[in-house]
């Protein structure tokens, strides 16, 4: 107790600064790049030299940037749906399945109707369908969270699984609607019509899915912090005790919030569809795109600005990690992004810590006196519980 250590303790903070705010992500952010370089260093490779490939076929190449746009683009919405739900304490955990489900409709939508439409008509029906997809499909955790009380964290969580199971079934099951009839070799999902596509950016693989996930972001920021409407939802999510004493009704937040959450995740999933893959690919969207948007949106601290940023630098790891594979000299394991990702989470989380609370030394007269106080406790149990204390 007289050592240093004992001395520190922690202090809670009334309004954390904006310096703390941009600080702790970023040091979470060292301290994970730190962490995968021991672990790198422990398996015979050399840090400097892997971050330095990452940074150069994430960054600083034409093709490396168009890749890790097109990365980021579903991580910028996904980690908006995440966002939206966990700053009003709302813990959607199913953005993957949302996904899932946005991608079914929005390629359902488009090989049933895209024929028949062409233009902005038929792009405005893929989006649409792939955002009501994952509101239809948050619907019944929404409800069960406002009406029964039910844990949003476990109906969300669950329902991934079942989303993931039905994908795949459309595709290699049965020989449904979404299965390219002429696949005789492996199941595949039918191509969407070209109308139904989202065009590219130039001569890039870039596509007008960035954009959208851009839009939202900032129409997201705006409806929080301009709107009466994000004004009601912010009360909610920071007094309770307030937000029913003002009247506001809390089961209608819960379910707006979350089927709004489930609409960008399942609009990530319909820009997948109408832009990277073109069809419903089961294999190519089970990539925890939904789980990587919770990592970006707690390393924007929910702050849907702040999530495009990180969905880039989060894009750019992720596609780093099977350019690794082709460093001279150097067997990368294509898993060193998944670990870095992870870590950045961990640390993510653990630095909300010093959001919250700032480290303070004790005065050593407070420590010795402390010192005394839980000495006399152990010596004298009875002194705390005997007749005298209650007298």
């Amino acid at each position: 107790m007289t050592g240093w250590l004992g001395r520190l303790r922690l202090e809670k903070r009334n309004a954390p600064g904006t310096g703390v705010l941009l600080l702790v992500p970023l040091v979470s952010v060292v301290a994970a790049l730190l962490f995968g370089a021991v672990f790198l260093s422990l398996i015979g490779l050399a840090p400097v030299a892997v971050y330095r490939e990452m940074l150069r076929v994430s960054y600083t190449t034409g093709y490396g940037v168009a890749d890790t746009l097109v990365s980021a683009t579903p991580l910028i919405l996904t980690g908006l749906a995440a966002a939206i739900a966990f700053r009003f304490k709302l813990y959607n955990i199913g953005g993957e399945g949302q996904l899932y489900v946005g991608a079914i409709a929005a390629s359902g939508a488009a090989l049933a109707f895209g024929d028949r439409l062409t233009g902005p008509a038929a792009i405005l029906l893929v989006i649409v369908a792939g955002a009501l997809g994952g509101a239809v499909w948050i619907a019944v955790p929404a409800l069960a969270k406002a009406w029964l009380g039910t844990s949003e964290i476990i109906t969300s969580l669950l329902l991934n699984y079942v989303a993931l199971f039905l994908m795949q079934y459309l595709i290699f099951g049965a020989r449904t609607f979404w299965r390219d009839p002429e696949s005789a070799t492996f199941p595949q999902g039918a191509r969407i019509p070209d109308a139904t596509r989202l065009p590219t950016l130039g001569t890039t693989r870039v596509n007008l899915g960035l954009i959208v996930a851009v839009l939202a972001a900032v129409v997201l920021y705006l409806l929080l912090t301009r709107t009466r409407i994000g004004y009601r939802w912010r009360v909610f999510g920071d007094a309770p005790a307030a937000a029913r004493y003002a009247g506001i009704p809390s089961r209608q937040v819960i379910v707006v919030v979350l089927l709004l959450s489930g609409a960008l995740a399942g609009l990530a999933g319909a820009t997948e569809v109408a832009g990277r893959a073109g069809r419903l690919d089961p294999t190519g969207l089970a990539l925890n795109i939904g789980y990587n948007g919770i990592i970006v949106a707690a390393l924007a601290r929910y702050n849907p600005l702040a999530v495009i940023p990180v969905g880039l630098l989060l894009g750019g790891v992720l596609n780093a990690g099977p350019a690794l594979q082709t460093l001279p000299g150097a067997r990368v394991p294509v898993a060193i992004s998944t670990m870095l990702t992870g870590a950045i989470l961990l640390f993510a989380l653990a630095g909300e810590l010093f959001v919250r609370y700032r480290i303070r030394m004790r005065d050593p007269a407070d420590v010795e006196q402390l010192a005394e106080q839980a000495t006399t406790a152990v010596a004298s149990p009875r002194a705390a519980t005997g007749p005298e204390a209650e007298a």
